[in-house]
C-alpha cells in the first residue's frame, strides 16, 4: 500500500541539520582564543596583614628573625610589628629590619622583672611575650610610640587582620592568604604542639564544634597562639581586649579571645581545619662548651662579628 514517507524523512533531515549545527558550534569554540586567566586582586585592594612578633636577645635571635622575615617577604600587603623585650632598640634588630625590605614598625617594651622566667625555671611556668603583644595592640589603637619604621597606626576604617607570629615557629606562606579575609576570629590547626602531632579545632558542617587537644580541653579557647587571627576592626572595636599576664598556664590565648568572640562563632580556615600550615618548631639551644673554653684562654670568637 502506498505510505507517506515524508514525515520520517523530514525528521531525519532535521536531526542531521542539528548535528551539523552542533559541529559548527564546536569548531567555532575551538577557533576561539581561550579566556584570559582571572587576575588576582591588586595588592592595594587586599586587606593588610599585621604580623605581631615578640622577640628577645639570645644566640639564635638573628637566625630566627632572618628565617621569619624571608617568609614574610613572600606575602603581599603585610606589615610586620616586631616588638623587642628590651630597654631600648638594639642594633641587631634595627639593622635586620632595615635590611628586610618589609613594611615594618619597630616597638620596644621591657618585661617587668616579676614576670620574667627565673634561672632554672621551665619556659611554661610563666606566659612569655605578653607585654610585647600588648604593646603592639596599643600601637594599633594609637596608644603606643614606635622607635623605627612606620610610626603612624592604621587610620580608622582600615581593613586588615592581626596575627601573632612567634619568631621560632615555621609558617607556610599559604597560611597568610587563608587568614587575610577574616571577618571576626579565624582558626586553623597547629602542628607539633601540646605534645601532639597537631592541635586544633574540630569542624562539622563548616562550624567549630570542639577542639583536638590534650592539655585542659575545657579551656574557653584551647588554641595555640599561632592558631588564630583577629580582624583589625574587631580589635579596634574592643579597646580593652588584651593579653593577661596573670592568666593560668595555657589560658593566655583565652584571655584575649574571650573579649572578642564566642567559640561557636570562630571561622574555620585551612580546608575546614584539615590542613596544617604552621608548625610550633623550636630551635635547639646552641651548646657553647668550646666557645667558653676558648674564652677562658682569651681566644674567644670576635664579639664584633654579629651572629
Amino acid at each position: 500500500q502506498p505510505c507517506d514517507c515524508l514525515p520520517p524523512l523530514r525528521a531525519a533531515a532535521e536531526q542531521l541539520r542539528q548535528k551539523d549545527l552542533r559541529i559548527s558550534q564546536l569548531q567555532a569554540d575551538l577557533r576561539r582564543p581561550p579566556p584570559a586567566p582571572a587576575q588576582p586582586p591588586e595588592p592595594e585592594a587586599l586587606p593588610t596583614i599585621y604580623v605581631v612578633t615578640p622577640t628577645y636577645a639570645r644566640l639564635v635571635q638573628k637566625a630566627e628573625l632572618v628565617r621569619l622575615s624571608q617568609t614574610l617577604s613572600l606575602v603581599p600587603r603585610l606589615h610586620w610589628l616586631l616588638v623587642e623585650d628590651a630597654e631600648g632598640p638594639t642594633p641587631l634588630v634595627s639593622g635586620l629590619l632595615a635590611a628586610s625590605g618589609l613594611l615594618f614598625t619597630h616597638l620596644v617594651v621591657l618585661t617587668p622583672k616579676a614576670q620574667r622566667i627565673r634561672e632554672g625555671e621551665p619556659g611554661w611556668v610563666r606566659p612569655r611575650g605578653v607585654e610585647q603583644r600588648n604593646k603592639a595592640l596599643d600601637w594599633l589603637r594609637g596608644r603606643g610610640g614606635a622607635v623605627g619604621g612606620e610610626k603612624d597606626p592604621p587610620p580608622p576604617g582600615t581593613q586588615g587582620v592581626v596575627y601573632f607570629a612567634d619568631d621560632d615557629n615555621t609558617y607556610s606562606r599559604e597560611l597568610f592568604e587563608e587568614m587575610r579575609w577574616t571577618r571576626g576570629v579565624s582558626v586553623w590547626p597547629v602542628g607539633l604542639v601540646g605534645g601532639l602531632r597537631f592541635e586544633g579545632p574540630q569542624v562539622q558542617d563548616g562550624r567549630v564544634v570542639g577542639f583536638h587537644t590534650a592539655w585542659e580541653p575545657n579551656r574557653p579557647f584551647p588554641v595555640d597562639m599561632a592558631g588564630f587571627a583577629v580582624a583589625l576592626p574587631l580589635l579596634l572595636a574592643k579597646p580593652n581586649a588584651q593579653f593577661d599576664a596573670t592568666a593560668p598556664r595555657g589560658h593566655l590565648e583565652s584571655s584575649l579571645l574571650s573579649h572578642l568572640v564566642d567559640p561557636k562563632d570562630l571561622e574555620p580556615r585551612a580546608a575546614n581545619c584539615t590542613r596544617v600550615l604552621v608548625w610550633h618548631t623550636r630551635t635547639e639551644k646552641p651548646k657553647m662548651k668550646q666557645e667558653e673554653q676558648l674564652q677562658r684562654q682569651g681566644r674567644g670568637s670576635d664579639p664584633a662579628i654579629e651572629v
